[in-house]
């Protein structure tokens, strides 16, 4: 399993450094490990996008999209339907799960997902609608403050 957090700050950076741990230095065991789908994330607008690379799944009965608990959760299943001799193989089958953290204001209902071609797009809709900094306006004894002059000093003064 692995977890992404993609909008507290900026998702990019935060999904760079998951890649980077999940797939850092070379382990000794790393031919016997699972499939773990590759997955891209990129804003469209106000939307997320997260791709994620399944090539050969059926996704109607291999993969399941759910929203629980605030995170956006992609599991299945690459099943290898081959019987016989198993020769070389660089393909790797199994179960997978991978997890991304939704922003508080999302819904499942602003989740919608599309499989075509081997490459599963997660929509996200509304994901960066409230990502833009608010300011507050700040009183001084009760009046409010104007700042901001030239010089940086309080034009109040």
């Amino acid at each position: 399993m692995s977890s992404l957090t993609l909008w507290q700050r900026d998702p990019f950076t935060e999904f760079d450094a998951l890649v980077r741990r999940a797939f850092g230095p070379y382990r000794a065991d790393e031919r016997f490990a699972g499939f773990v789908p590759t997955a891209e994330v990129a804003r469209d607008g106000q939307d997320a996008v997260v791709s994620l690379d399944l090539p050969g799944l059926d996704a109607g009965k291999d993969v399941a999209i759910e929203v629980e608990r605030g995170r956006l959760v992609v599991r299945g299943e690459r099943r290898d339907e081959r019987t016989g001799e198993r020769g070389r193989r660089e393909v790797r089958y199994g179960a997978f799960r991978r997890e991304f953290v939704l922003p508080e204001h999302v819904t499942a209902d602003a989740v919608t997902a599309d499989y075509d071609a081997g490459v599963l797009k997660v929509r996200v809709a509304g994901a960066f609608a409230e990502t833009e900094p608010h300011r507050v306006a700040v009183t001084v004894g009760g009046r409010p403050a104007v700042t901001g002059g030239e010089d940086g000093t309080d034009q109040n003064a």
